[in-house]
């Protein structure tokens, strides 16, 4: 177990390693670096202050610049800067689509904040009843023909991209009011894609 290995078992072991084809890809092609030369690379590689409030503060910058940089991205459509969930041909013909057209579902909150007005009043209850109905109806009908449309214009437009989350993200998009949209919505409506 702790013995010292023969000569024998050490010459197989290097001719093994010298059998093998190196990958011609592979980075090394150059002599390994001395520990001395390797972490003195990395010491100047390194700009972060020794100073705890300083280290912090400078996280703290690059953490606004960041988020600056995103919320332009978020405003202009940059795709550079935008969230992970943003990015892609996918997910942005998805979101011209559904910012194409009016949808039922973006006049959502208006139309609560309008139900639960009639709700107060007496006299209008039942009324708000059957409006929360069609309301709930109209939003599943809608949501049920936007998606399968935008199912079919992915499948028509980008085959070969992956459409993982696409509808989702669309579906979630015609819930929002077009305004508070984010990233900016890019398409007027009634723009043919």
């Amino acid at each position: 177990m702790f013995r010292r290995r023969s000569e024998d078992e050490q010459v197989s072991t290097t001719a093994v390693i010298e059998d093998q084809v190196r990958d011609p890809q592979a980075p090394k092609g150059r002599p390994t670096p001395k520990r001395s030369e390797a972490q003195s690379q990395r010491r100047k590689a390194v700009t972060a202050p020794t100073d705890r409030k300083a280290a912090t503060r400078q996280a703290r910058d690059t953490r606004r610049t960041e988020m600056a940089k995103q919320r332009q991205a978020l405003a202009g459509g940059d795709e550079r800067y935008l969230p992970v969930r943003d990015k892609g041909p996918v997910r942005k013909f998805t979101r011209d689509y559904v910012d194409s057209r009016f949808r039922v579902a973006e006049f959502f909150l208006p139309v609560a904040v309008l139900i639960l007005v009639m709700s107060i009043i007496g006299s209008l209850q039942s009324l708000s009843l059957l409006l929360w109905l069609v309301v709930i109806v109209a939003i599943v009908v809608d949501s049920f023909i936007t998606s399968f449309r935008l199912r079919q214009q992915l499948r028509k437009r980008l085959p070969d991209k992956s459409h993982k989350g696409a509808v989702a993200y669309g579906l979630m998009r015609t819930l929002q009011m077009r305004r508070l949209r984010l990233p900016k919505p890019q398409v007027r409506r009634g723009d043919e894609l």
